[in-house]
């Protein structure tokens, strides 16, 4: 699927577009003209890099994984993301110069609907024991989805762990607001429109440092997230049985063979020799 998926990600990435922004067909034509660059640059020298990335975490699961590890791989993966915005911001740009009043509108509905459906599934509006049934599922959810099963004593000790590693009550309430936070500073940006270099350079500040103007108490509170969510899935490491850890293993292997397939690039055609 992912070998699939990855093929067909210029129809996804101009739908998702097309979904928050309304676009008109010029816009689309402009979006996958410019996506088509991304998305070669992205197969070709990216996924090799990705394939390297997924070999050394690959060798960390199997010597056991720590909590260094696990911020090991979460700092890897933002550095990869940043790749991506340095690539791609100045398309980024270029395409939102062209969104219209009518089309911000669009985007602040789509916000509003995605918005509803963050406080409904974290529930944020409700008590704790619904935050936490919530945050059991999903971390479940997570678990399952390398090592395929999770038995009920595995599910209860993860439990105990995840509360015995759980941040302050308002952390998710935070990060919602922090999530409303970054929309209104977008539109903002977007009003500076006037001045292309001006946007432009904003554009890119905007998409690689999203840490910038956080509440203290939220900025404290994700560094102390994130630590914690290290130790929670080292000790759920050290709980696999061989058979969990070989599918782990098997997943990261497979995704590692798809990207080195994908980033192949096609033979050229021999010549007819006459």
């Amino acid at each position: 699927m992912l070998r699939v998926g990855y093929k067909q990600l210029d129809t996804y990435a101009v739908w998702t577009a097309d979904e928050y922004f309304d676009l008109e067909q010029a816009q689309r034509r402009e979006f996958l003209r410019r996506f088509d660059r991304l998305h070669e640059w992205h197969r070709y020298e990216q996924l090799p890099d990705y394939v390297a990335f997924l070999a050394a975490i690959r060798t960390r699961v199997q010597k056991g994984l720590a909590r260094d590890d696990y911020l090991w791989m979460a700092d890897g993966a933002r550095k990869r993301y940043r790749v991506v915005v340095n690539y791609a911001s100045d398309d980024a740009a270029a395409i939102l110069m062209t969104v219209t009043p009518a089309q911000v509108e669009a985007l602040k509905r789509q916000w509003d609907k995605i918005n509803r459906r963050y406080v409904r599934e974290y529930r944020i509006e409700d008590g704790v024991e619904e935050q936490r049934r919530e945050r059991n599922r999903r971390l479940f959810a997570r678990i399952r989805d390398w090592t395929s099963n999770l038995s009920d004593e595995q599910e209860r000790k993860i439990i105990a762990l995840a509360d015995a590693n759980e941040v302050s009550v308002v952390f998710y309430k935070l990060r919602y607001e922090d999530r409303l936070r970054r929309q209104r500073e977008f539109l903002h940006l977007m009003t500076q429109r006037g001045d292309p270099a001006r946007f432009q350079a904003g554009l890119r500040h905007f998409l690689l440092n999203w840490e910038e103007g956080r509440n203290p108490e939220y900025d404290q509170l994700f560094k102390e997230w994130e630590q914690k969510q290290g130790d929670l899935y080292a000790a759920v490491a050290r709980m696999l049985t061989p058979a969990q850890l070989a599918t782990t293993l098997g997943r990261l292997q497979g995704y590692m063979d798809t990207f080195t397939e994908l980033s192949k690039r096609p033979e050229k055609p021999v010549a007819a020799v006459r």
